[in-house]
This record gives C-alpha cells, sequence and structure tokens, in this order.
C-alpha cells in the first residue's frame, strides 16, 4: 500500500459535558471524554472482565457548538475522526503527551426523549438568537423528498 491511514471510528458513551474554548478570532474548540467498553469471559477462570477505555474526544468550530448544545453526560455518541498526539512540558520541564481523537464527524445515538440531546439530524443554530426549545426536526421522508429533489435528472 502506498498511502497511509489514520482513521479512527467510536460509539461510546460521554464522560461529561462538552468544555469549550474560545479564540480571538471568532474560532472555538470542544473537548470531552468519550467511554468505550469491552465484555468478555475470562477462559480460564469462567468470570465476567468489563473493561472500559476513555478516549479524548476534539470537536472544532460548528461542530463544536452543535455538540455542546446537544450533547449530555451519558449520551451515546458515534465519533469518526484522526488520532493525534500532542507534546508539551509541564512545569518540571518535563515532556508530556496526550492523545486525542480530533472529530470530524459524529451522530447522536441517544433518543431525545431519554435525554436532554438530540438526535444526528440537528437543526441548523441562528448566531443571533437562541430560542429555549429546540426547532422540530425535519422527518426521514422530508430529507428524502429534499434530496431527491436535488437530483440533476
Amino acid at each position: 500500500m502506498a498511502g497511509t491511514l489514520n482513521k479512527v471510528m467510536l460509539i461510546g458513551h460521554t464522560g461529561d459535558e462538552v468544555k469549550m474554548h474560545y479564540f480571538e478570532g471568532g474560532g472555538c474548540i470542544g473537548r470531552f471524554p468519550l467511554a468505550t467498553n469491552e465484555d468478555y469471559v475470562n477462559k480460564t477462570t469462567g468470570e465476567k472482565v468489563s473493561n472500559t477505555e476513555w478516549h479524548n474526544i476534539v470537536v472544532r468550530n460548528k461542530a463544536a457548538e452543535i455538540c455542546e448544545k446537544y450533547l449530555s453526560k451519558g449520551d451515546k455518541v458515534y465519533i469518526e475522526g484522526r488520532i493525534k498526539t500532542r507534546k508539551w512540558q509541564d512545569d518540571k520541564g518535563m515532556d508530556r503527551y496526550s492523545t486525542e481523537i480530533q472529530c470530524l464527524e459524529f451522530t447522536f445515538l441517544t433518543p431525545k426523549d431519554q435525554s436532554g440531546s438530540q438526535t444526528s439530524n440537528v437543526p441548523q443554530q441562528s448566531q443571533n438568537s437562541e430560542s429555549p426549545k429546540p426547532k422540530p426536526q425535519p422527518s426521514a421522508n422530508q430529507v428524502q423528498e429534499e434530496e431527491e429533489d436535488d437530483l440533476p435528472f
């Protein structure tokens, strides 16, 4: 294979609310932990074993604002992105490393009636006004009709 690939696909539960950081140029970043679980039975003891792996998710700009608005702690979400390792020095001058998942795409999997969050069809947000209740989402049939209208034939 001539090229390389850095792609991650995760389905897990958020471990905390999205923490936002805003920049002077108008951009922003959102960060939140995501837990994935692995369950199996130990062949020698017959004991059920459960392992949880924590992933640091990083979302940028409009996607970060959507995640902040609609994701809550414990929500199930599909994340697609790439692995990025950052290096910095701590107060004592020691090199420290952090591995993050740079989120490129996401889909909310927790039904909106089970949490305060929305499903994958997130309505567009207006930057001027925030309404206290979310706008109704288009049904699957409406989305399909709109997609069919865009066809060139």
